[in-house]
């Protein structure tokens, strides 16, 4: 099937020739990691979101010539394809403009014009429409068929009117104008259903409520349509009806007399009764569209942020899921987040069980030499804090851990895999120790839609959602880089070029032969062939290998070159690493080659001074203000630290330690106008925000980060 190269760089603002390299090698089976890293030659150095949407812009491309040939296939079958047609259909440069087009022909149940067709009325409806000067109940007179039903004159004309009604309302060109005008013009306004006042109260700010549908937010529309299924608003599209009534007219209507008068008629009809409900069902559609395709960009983003949060690194921890009556379940992980030993304390139940607590927690900071406390922020989170604080444990850093999503990790079967002989709560301990050391590694084995950030992720399309998720820790995973003999199966699958089972394969092969000691031990690995190697090898690190370019991300296709850069400065590769007056002797011009341009040399130079470097920031400690664990502690005016939960396009939340996120809206993230909070606040970012507005009775706090 050709794909027009042209039409999409021209869309994209791109060259041809990047675009047509880019598909090639996406249909080569390359991902895109790989592609924005390793083939920039090729593509002109385009990034991950430029060959995202090439490749977006490709599959669309796809799916329209696709549907265009079936519909010509159909009208083929219904012997309805005449060369105009045709043409028509294959010029057609959207999926609407083909539908409409088939419209016409295309097979439908019993309508009031098929009927119509039955009693022989087409002829009828033809006479109508030239809007000749004549009577028409004379031109009807002639179809009155009692056998048919045509029983009156009335009958007659209305059956006449009702094929010229769906005839010029199928017309592609009638329905183009339609849509314009309703895209532009459509408002949506939502009514509280009867009754519903109380138990919708989350609502309450669309109880009555009007607005352009062009203009909407995305989160509001997503709002309004979840308001709807719930049953609380009733929502209505008002149209423009008299805007599209006088287009029809003019474009249909050519004549000032009693057949003109029959056919207006049937155009005020056809529009009510046809059109407009066609219409405002297509607006609904594409509001939710564009809704959801800007609802999950922002989830996405999120997801991306949390997904590439600080990692604490490889330290001694001791990881605590707090509560109150159960107990807090207290588990100590080694540096490569193993864990070693679990146990369940009382810090909250009492003075007898809370002095207990503490000699559990003293004693295994001394054994284990612990590093790290890790607390979930989950219920008695603040209270556990206090707690441990109150210990002073010297050189023992204390951090609270977003705990969202870690009971989804303790029930999965991923955890049930890792910790067979271990119950949910110890599990869930582990991953917010875990999620501290790295937050990547063990994220990726969580639903994104379950780790607490997005807040319209059911509503919208699931399938986009998870593309377009699957995407962002893909793109997060290779941008990081995991190491080969540490990694679980589940960080591994999204390697580029592997996937569930030959990430399975690698956990099977490293089980029977223990570490990998160089990157081309891959190949044999079972099922995992020269593409997959191509594809992956350059993402997987292996620490202190023979050859210390597999720790970086050098790809080893390209392991000759700087072989040759040592060779020519007569050193060997590891000096090349270690010594950065060495590196600046390389003249990357020598190297180019008709494969190996100046963008990926100048990657490798860059490689070679941070060989296998981490992305991600450095981690940084954060505490919430002392004194203030609930609601009921908020007061209007106090500044507080918090930290960044959740972006979406009206604002920012933060948590501010209070087990209730507090919203910024986006009027209030700084002192200057902000269109999007993206450009102000990152998911994780420690935050100085001042409390404006406590609702105890609906949860809601509104904070400000505005200096004045």
């Amino acid at each position: 099937m050709p794909i027009p190269f042209q039409k999409i760089a021209a869309s994209l603002q791109l060259s041809e020739n990047a675009v047509r390299k880019t598909i090639a090698l996406l249909e080569e089976g390359a991902t895109i990691p790989f592609i924005a890293r390793y083939r920039k030659e090729m593509t002109g150095s385009l990034d991950e979101v430029q060959i995202r949407d090439i490749r977006d812009a490709m599959e669309l491309s796809i799916e329209l010539e696709k549907r265009r040939e079936a519909i010509l296939k159909s009208l083929k079958e219904l012997d309805k394809l005449s060369p105009d047609l045709e043409r028509a259909v294959r010029a057609a440069e959207t999926l609407a403009k083909l539908e409409d087009l088939y419209l016409p022909y295309k097979p439908k149940r019993k309508t009031r014009a098929m009927a119509a067709r039955e009693k022989g009325l087409q002829e009828l409806a033809n006479a109508l429409f030239q809007q000749r000067n004549l009577s028409p109940e004379d031109l009807a007179e002639k179809f009155l068929d009692e056998e048919k039903g045509v029983l009156s004159l009335d009958i007659a004309l209305a059956g006449a009117r009702d094929i010229l009604a769906e005839e010029m309302m199928e017309k592609a060109e009638a329905r183009e104008d339609a849509r314009q005008l309703f895209a532009r013009k459509t408002q949506v306004k939502s009514k509280v259903s009867k009754g519903k006042q109380e138990a919708g109260i989350k609502y309450k700010d669309y109880f009555d409520w009007s607005e352009s549908l062009a203009q909407a937010p995305s989160h509001r529309v997503l709002a309004l349509f979840r308001g709807e299924n719930e049953g609380v608003l009733t929502l209505a599209l008002e149209g423009p009806d008299n805007d599209v009534l006088d287009r029809l007219e003019r474009r249909f209507l050519t004549g000032r007399n009693a057949c003109a008068d029959q056919v207006e008629l049937a155009i005020q009809d056809g529009y009510k009764r046809l059109l407009q409900p066609a219409m405002e069902t297509e607006m609904r559609a594409e509001a939710k569209k564009r809704a959801d395709e800007e609802a999950i960009r922002v989830f996405a983003e999120n997801v991306r942020q949390l997904l590439l949060a600080a990692p604490l690194g490889q330290k001694r921890i001791l990881s605590l899921d707090p509560g109150f009556r159960t107990g807090c379940k207290l588990v100590y992980l080694d540096e490569q987040g193993n864990l070693i030993e679990n146990t369940t304390i009382y810090p909250h139940t009492g003075p007898g069980q809370a002095q207990e607590a503490e000699q559990t927690l003293r004693s295994w900071v001394k054994k284990y030499q612990i590093e790290a406390i890790a607390i979930g922020n989950g219920t008695a989170g603040r209270e556990s804090e206090s707690f441990v604080k109150n210990l002073r444990l010297d050189g023992v850093s204390i951090i609270m851990v977003n705990e969202s999503g870690a009971s989804i990790y303790s029930a999965s079967e991923v955890a049930r895999e890792e910790f067979p002989d271990k119950d949910i709560t110890v599990r869930g301990a582990v991953s917010i120790g875990r999620r501290l050391m790295d937050p990547l590694a063990e994220l990726v084995k969580i639903d994104p839609k379950s780790i607490g950030v997005g807040q319209y992720q059911h509503d919208v399309d699931q399938k986009k959602l998870q593309a377009s998720l699957d995407d962002t820790v893909i793109s997060c995973v290779n941008s990081v880089g995991v190491e080969l003999n540490t990694a679980s199966k589940q960080i591994l699958s999204y390697i580029s070029g592997l996937g569930p089972q030959l990430a399975q394969n690698i956990i099977d092969y490293r089980q029977k032969n223990g570490p990998f000691l160089r990157r081309s031990d891959l190949k044999k690995v079972p099922r995992l062939g020269e593409k997959a190697f191509e594809q992956a090898a350059a993402f997987l690190r292996i620490r202190k290998a023979s050859n210390p370019l597999d720790a970086s991300a050098v790809h080893p296709e390209r392991y000759p070159i700087v072989e040759q850069m040592a060779k020519d400065l007569q050193c060997k590769v590891a000096d090349l690493l270690q010594n950065e007056a060495l590196r600046k002797q390389i003249q990357i011009s020598r190297y180019v080659s008709t494969e190996v341009g100046i963008p990926t040399l100048t990657d490798i130079v860059q490689e070679l001074a941070k060989p296998g470097r981490d992305p991600r920031e450095q981690f940084e400690a954060f505490e919430f203000t002392e004194g203030v664990n609930s609601i009921k502690d908020l007061r209007v005016g106090m500044k507080l630290a918090g930290i960044v939960t959740n972006i979406t396009n009206f604002g920012a939340f933060v948590d501010i330690g209070v087990h209730q996120d507090g919203l910024v809206h986006v009027s209030q993230l700084a002192d200057k106008f902000v269109k999007d909070p993206n450009e102000v606040v990152k998911v994780q970012q420690k935050v100085l925000v001042t409390v404006t507005e406590v609702d105890e009775a609906r949860k809601r706090i509104a904070l400000s980060m505005k200096a004045r």
